[in-house]
């Protein structure tokens, strides 16, 4: 059912002016792609039982609605969330005076001004905004979902006790959204080798761009470049090292200057256009000539992604995964990444899958369409470095498909 749209009709933005088209974009249908989605949104809703949910995570907000506006600011400020219920219309309430950025998203019925309540937006005056949001809320309430339980993904411990004190029960939309963006859509796949292709335009101009001399921040700064020249976003973190700062692993660019016959390692975890993360890692040495302990780590590396996405089909459970996964030589297993596998889309996502010591999620089942990374950090603990690799495939019917195509280097 559709509603009519309260959208101002008078915001008319200038168009004048003549725009570069980006990677995949003639292939992308985009009202499939934002229904697709929002359709996904409904379904999880229903599955739990729910009738409406509140979205502040801009990449939730992002995955519903397709609106994009100051992701990383509102990242750490409530202040631009939206409404989507199973039966009713979908309301953006969008930052102060920028209701003119969406209003060619046909999905989104309404736009209204977003009620903040936060202390840097107004001071002495957040528990007065608070209630107004509180009464906004239980006008939805009264319209959308009468059952008086909500899903939220991101809320302050004050909203959800004057929410509790209205009656109205908050729950967690967060594995709502993660089970909808689990599954991609044709045209989200679109976005996805775009969004990897400007990754590795960016890989292949850093490697040929590395050499002695250059600071790690100075390389890293070629990524960031090519993702926003090509229309990319954000980059979650700056996981980049070289020599002795790749070993324990999860350091952040700095001002080391690189030296002849270091590795240099980094995870692109790159937000890119239309808003898809390309998160695969790889791992160089200055001057291309690998010594004998550099090989032996990029070896094990190498032999655990070889291994562990071997196993990853269609129908395999989490469980039986974790049992027959590559087994981390002891003395690099105090060291090791955080997971062995995540799923991947609009950035990192559900599931993360742990080594067996380490717990986390088992009862989930790989299916087909899901996109996920396969992960390997080798490095001893006080040895001199360490070796960080990660691929991105998409799984098939009976495999998996990669989807990063740079080369990993042959050793």
């Amino acid at each position: 059912m559709r509603f009519s749209r309260k959208i101002a009709p008078e915001i008319k933005p200038r168009q004048n002016f003549i725009t570069k088209k980006r990677l995949r974009e003639d292939e992308i249908d985009f009202d499939k792609l934002r229904s697709y989605r929002l359709d996904r949104v409904r379904k999880e809703l229903v599955k739990n039982n729910l009738e409406a949910c509140i979205l502040f995570d801009p990449v939730n907000v992002r995955y519903a609605l397709d609106t994009v506006n100051m992701s990383v600011y509102n990242m750490h400020n409530l202040t631009r969330y939206c409404f989507v219920p199973v039966n009713g219309p979908t309301i953006l309430y969008e930052y102060f005076n920028c209701e003119i950025l969406s209003k060619h998203l046909n999905l989104i019925d309404e736009i209204r001004p977003a009620i903040t309540w936060d202390y840097f937006s107004n001071g002495d005056q957040a528990n007065i905004q608070l209630l107004k949001w509180v009464n906004e809320v239980k006008d939805l309430s009264n319209n959308f979902f009468k059952s008086k339980k909500i899903a939220i993904d991101v809320l302050n411990g004050p909203a959800v006790t004057a929410l509790k004190e209205e009656g109205i029960e908050v729950v967690d939309a967060k594995f709502i959204l993660e089970q909808a963006r689990v599954i991609k859509s044709p045209d989200e796949l679109i976005c996805m080798k775009a969004a990897i292709e400007v990754a590795e335009i960016g890989v292949s101009k850093m490697r040929s761009e590395l050499k002695p001399g250059m600071t790690e921040d100075e390389l890293w700064s070629i990524l960031h470049k090519t993702n926003i020249e090509n229309g990319g976003e954000w980059i979650e973190c700056r996981i980049l090292s070289s020599g002795e700062r790749t070993n324990p692993w999860m350091q952040e660019s700095s001002n080391k200057v690189i030296q002849q016959g270091e590795i240099v390692a980094f995870d692109t975890d790159m937000v890119g256009p239309y808003g898809y993360c390309a998160d695969i890692s790889r791992a160089f040495v200055v001057g291309n000539k690998f010594n004998d302990e550099q090989k032996k780590l990029y070896s094990i590396a190498r032999e655990q992604i070889d291994h562990n996405y071997r196993l990853i089909k269609n129908g395999v459970s989490f469980k039986e995964f974790k049992e027959k996964s590559w087994v981390l030589p002891e003395e690099y297993y105090p060291n090791r990444y955080s997971v062995m596998v995540h799923g991947i889309g609009l950035c990192d996502e559900w599931p993360a899958i742990r080594y067996p010591t380490d717990g986390g999620e088992r009862s989930g089942i790989f299916h087909k369409n899901m996109t996920v990374t396969v992960e390997s950090y080798i490095g001893e603990v006080g040895g001199k470095e360490g070796v960080k690799l990660e691929q991105q495939y998409l799984i098939g019917e009976n495999g998996l498909e990669l989807m990063s195509h740079h080369p990993l280097e042959d050793i």
